[in-house]
């Protein structure tokens, strides 16, 4: 089964008092120690970034890692993916972030491990990587498309309500045909997708939400039912 859980915000990284959308995507693994590994390629290897990423899953039930491009844990990265049961990509600049992983074959390694049961994780650039195109501000001036791997069908944009810009900008790059229709996501949701199609939309906060916008010369923006998961506590 290819799984891919996608968070448009929230983690460790922002909600470090709210384990929520953590919690959901290690109890996806039908294990009682799931391997979990950090990729923080698009932050620069951010040592805080990483120190978060500790901080929280060595307090988890798991085993955690985390993936260097600066410095590589071992010469053979594809079998090192291979072995992780969740890879869980962080946030940063999605341009340098994709451009690093070819340059590395991480983009196939991470096709492969997907196609053989590796869930894929990400928040921010580490959810719209997955998707043929995401809205991202890497160029420094403003939001625009950028590709990304395709291995999700459509468009993807994080932080759709926690940045003012955010949901004005994707609707009109959708309105124009500047970047395919898509999903959006609130900060604190995540959408989970098995093979291809959206298994369910999880949240942390009540009121975050998820979005299809879609439409040509007349945006059009449908929320999509969402489980908040604090309702399970």
């Amino acid at each position: 089964m290819r799984q891919i859980i996608a968070m448009g915000g929230g983690g460790f990284s922002m909600e470090p008092d709210n384990p929520l959308l953590d919690l959901y995507i290690l109890n996806q693994v039908d294990k009682v120690k799931p391997k979990i590994c950090f990729i923080p390629t698009a932050s620069g290897d951010a040592d805080n970034y990483i120190k978060r990423f500790y901080d929280f899953f060595n307090e988890q039930n798991c085993h955690p890692s985390h993936l260097s491009l600066f410095s590589p844990p071992t010469r053979d990265l594809e079998r090192f993916i291979l072995l992780q049961d969740i890879i869980y990509v962080g946030g940063g600049n999605t341009k340098n972030l994709l451009a690093l992983w070819k340059e590395w074959d991480l983009d196939r390694i991470l096709k492969k491990a997907w196609n053989e049961g590796v869930i894929l994780a990400g928040i921010s650039a580490g959810a719209i990587c997955w998707f043929d195109e995401g809205v991202t501000d890497s160029f420094g001036d403003g939001l625009e498309p950028i590709k990304c791997l395709g291995f999700l069908n459509g468009s993807c944009c994080p932080h759709y309500d926690g940045e003012a810009d955010r949901r004005p900008a994707y609707q009109k790059l959708v309105e124009t045909s500047s970047i395919q229709a898509g999903i959006a996501l609130d900060d604190g949701v995540a959408v989970h997708y098995k093979e291809l199609d959206i298994h369910s939309v999880v949240s942390s906060r009540p009121s975050a939400k998820a979005y299809r916008v879609c439409g040509e010369k007349s945006v059009s923006e449908s929320e999509i039912p969402t489980i908040y998961l604090g309702r399970n506590l």
